[in-house]
């Protein structure tokens, strides 16, 4: 039995697997295995992943039933004790594995650890940006507000913390960990179990050990479609654990749609982002004291992107990027 596992879901992904790939097998930890899920893809995936020659990667490969399916898969291939996940447009630092394998190590309690993130282009270059989230005393309220957890590409996770929380599926009955019904908010879904149905802690790592990619054809692109699966996976908290639905349903939304106004403003979509922000604000109020910064920094924003028009938003988000690069590097 190997002592980790990095489960690779794969479709239609060969402009970018590779870099994932290279990225898992080159862990400085000295025991684990790659497990890549090809999930129907129909470009070079499979043969990208087939060229390798390493006993530590395995590849299995099956019909398409989306990244949750995927996942699932990969898990229950998994021979191991820990699990952790690489979407296959994502990389890890070198020593990632190695650092939260000490961090789980270092409290049994503790059933999943994440990371923070560095945001890369789809050349693998660093924008500039990180997520740097809170790492300590992690709420059931933070992550359905916040999702501390960032991406799916961030935790490794105890195999114990997933299969308290596993489920048969309606249809067929076979084990899920991740939620198949869902194509989107399937991270934080998962994490939201572990956090309302198990007794396992998530806590964090402030390093970043992982490198986030920003694809603007990926699932988060479509603004409209990820708030409807977002509004699906609460109304599961809903059937759950109501009363934790009731008391943050309002801010969680209002979190949620200004999350979503800020990728309409990244998108260049003026209308859609002020209607976001506006309805966010309407939803809870609250959300003015809920990070303030962000909240009046992302109407700011979607204020000039629809009044003043893109080439100014354009000129103004370069100069502060820039301007917090240099104060970064200082």
């Amino acid at each position: 039995m190997k002592f980790a596992s990095i489960v690779i879901p794969v479709f239609n992904g060969e402009d970018t697997l590779r870099a994932a790939i290279d990225s898992a097998l080159a862990q400085t930890h000295p025991d684990f295995e790659v497990i890549i899920v090809d999930d129907g893809s129909t470009d070079g995936s499979a043969a990208i992943a087939q060229s390798y020659d390493d006993h530590r990667l395995r590849v299995v490969q099956q019909e398409n039933g989306g990244l949750n399916a995927a996942r699932n898969t990969g898990i229950r291939e998994a021979r191991s004790t820990m699990i952790g996940l690489l979407d296959a447009d994502d990389i890890w630092a070198p020593e990632k594995l190695a650092k939260h394998v000490i961090h789980l190590q270092s409290d049994p309690a503790l059933g999943l650890s994440f990371s923070a993130s560095w945001m890369i282009d789809m050349a693998g270059a660093s924008v500039g940006l990180s997520q740097r989230p809170k790492t300590r005393n992690i709420s059931a309220r933070d992550l359905i507000c916040h999702n501390p957890v960032g991406n799916g590409s961030t935790p490794l996770m105890r195999r114990a913390a997933l299969d308290s929380i596993a489920h048969k599926h309606p249809r067929d009955g076979h084990i899920c960990w991740f939620d198949e019904e869902l194509r989107q908010s399937t991270d934080i879904e998962c994490w939201m179990r572990i956090a309302l149905l198990s007794d396992w802690k998530i806590e964090g790592l402030d390093e970043r050990l992982t490198g986030y990619r920003i694809n603007p054809n990926g699932l988060s692109a479509n603004v409209a479609r990820q708030l409807q699966t977002w509004m699906q996976m609460f109304s599961k908290i809903e059937g759950y654990a109501p009363e934790f639905a009731k008391a943050n349903g309002a801010i969680a939304r209002a979190c949620q749609l200004r999350y979503l106004a800020r990728r309409a403003i990244s998108l260049r979509q003026p209308g859609l982002a002020w209607s976001l922000v506006r309805e966010a604000v309407s939803t809870s109020p609250r959300i003015l004291l809920d990070q303030p910064a962000k909240t009046i920094t992302t109407i700011g924003a979607a204020s000039v992107l629809r009044w003043l028009g893109s080439p100014v938003y354009v000129r103004a988000e370069t100069f502060l990027l820039g301007l917090r690069r240099a104060v970064v590097t200082r």
